[in-house]
């Protein structure tokens, strides 16, 4: 009989030659279960999905009684659905003032997609501009403004009209004109290797916005729900965007995504055509049910306020010749070594020894470090100690 590895790589489309190929049977906060009962600390929290750790009570409870009373009813948009309602309206009370309406995906690719629609839209524009070394998806949308050639050449032609320009440069500023539709852009870049902007940088960046009637699109796919110290990666720049993409931890585990906008802006979907973005299951109600949970759990136990000191404490400890250098914002961090080999090998050996860390699609020499919020010291010790001693290992 085949074992489920046999299975998995039979029958389950593969991404790679190479999947890490770990089984796991459990999951409850910072730690995974192989069958034999090894426990995993989960550092990269599913790449930025796990905020609030693995399994946690209030998120599976609002998700068990959603599910008794109902699922999937309608497409987006057309019923009153209680989990919906209320999610949107526990958003809108934590964003900004602009930002009144909020529409429901299943994932950030998808919220890509639908703000990029909406921005050309509503500008009647067609000029994107995006950054070097960005990731925002994989659909065509999304990968026609992800900065990396290697990863879309293969997928020509794609959208037409979208230019470059270098992260945190502002001087490419003025590439910015009344001819640009929208200019998006990460907050904080994460597949680049986690690069932090300036604050003067993201300032200048929304003031040219501004001036030339161009919509700022900020990706806090990643970023938003406390994983750089606030609820929102903007927040450290004194800037607001004009549409908001969220995603990964936005559901607690479970799969969606959203863009946000104004009223005005996101009217621009109802008509000539009507219709202008649709989605099946965007906003399903198990979804809804468990983003609202994880949104109050995240809010009432102050996991944000809990980041900064987290940070300090990983980039004390994690002090070797090796490391050139950690870069990052709160839990969503880079330790950069010297070489891709170099890395694979102390993620590898890391996994061996239990702790889970990764590399980034844009920056193969740098490891992530992203753990769930509500890792505690002792863990981040623990996890700190197998990372040295992987680092020490092949110096």
């Amino acid at each position: 009989m085949p074992t489920l590895r046999q299975l998995f790589l039979a029958n389950n489309a593969q991404t790679t030659d190479f999947p890490l190929l770990l089984e796991f049977e459990r999951a409850e906060g910072v730690y995974m279960y192989n069958s034999e009962g090894k426990a995993y600390i989960d550092l990269i929290s599913g790449i930025g999905v796990s905020n609030l750790g693995h399994s946690n009570s209030k998120v599976i409870e609002a998700i068990k009684q959603q599910v008794d009373k109902y699922m999937h009813l309608m497409v987006y948009g057309e019923y009153v659905q209680t989990p919906q309602v209320k999610f949107a309206e526990k958003l809108i009370s934590v964003f900004p003032k602009n930002l009144q309406s909020v529409y429901f995906t299943n994932s950030g690719t998808e919220a890509v997609e639908g703000a990029l629609k909406l921005a050309k839209r509503f500008t009647g524009r067609h000029q994107i501009i995006a950054c070097d070394n960005s990731y925002h998806g994989s659909t065509h949308g999304a990968l026609s403004v992800m900065g990396n050639e290697e990863y879309k050449q293969a997928y020509r032609p794609l959208l037409p009209g979208v230019n470059f320009i270098r992260f945190n440069n502002a001087d490419d500023l003025s590439q910015i004109t009344k001819e640009t539709a929208c200019v998006i852009i990460e907050t904080v870049q994460g597949e680049a290797g986690i690069r932090v902007p300036d604050v003067a940088y993201m300032q200048a960046l929304r003031a040219k916005c501004t001036e030339t009637g161009t919509l700022l699109i900020l990706d806090e796919i990643q970023a938003a729900f406390g994983r750089t110290g606030k609820l929102f990666g903007f927040e450290h720049f004194g800037i607001v965007p004009d549409i908001l993409l969220l995603a990964k931890a936005l559901g607690g585990g479970m799969p969606v995504g959203a863009f946000a906008a104004s009223h005005t802006i996101m009217s621009a979907l109802k008509e000539n055509p009507i219709l202008g973005h649709i989605t099946t299951f965007g906003g399903h109600p198990v979804c809804c049910a468990a983003g609202l949970a994880a949104l109050e759990v995240l809010l009432e136990d102050k996991l944000c306020d809990q980041v900064v000191e987290k940070e300090a404490l990983i980039r004390s400890l994690l002090v070797h010749p090796s490391i050139k250098q950690i870069r990052g914002k709160g839990l969503m961090l880079a330790a950069e070594l010297e070489s891709f080999d170099l890395n694979k090998k102390i993620i590898d050996r890391c996994i061996e020894h239990g702790v889970i860390v990764d590399w980034f699609l844009h920056c193969s020499n740098a490891m992530r470090i992203a753990p769930p919020l509500i890792i505690t010291h002792d863990e981040i010790r623990k996890a700190c100690e197998v990372i040295l001693e992987a680092v020490e290992f092949y110096s």
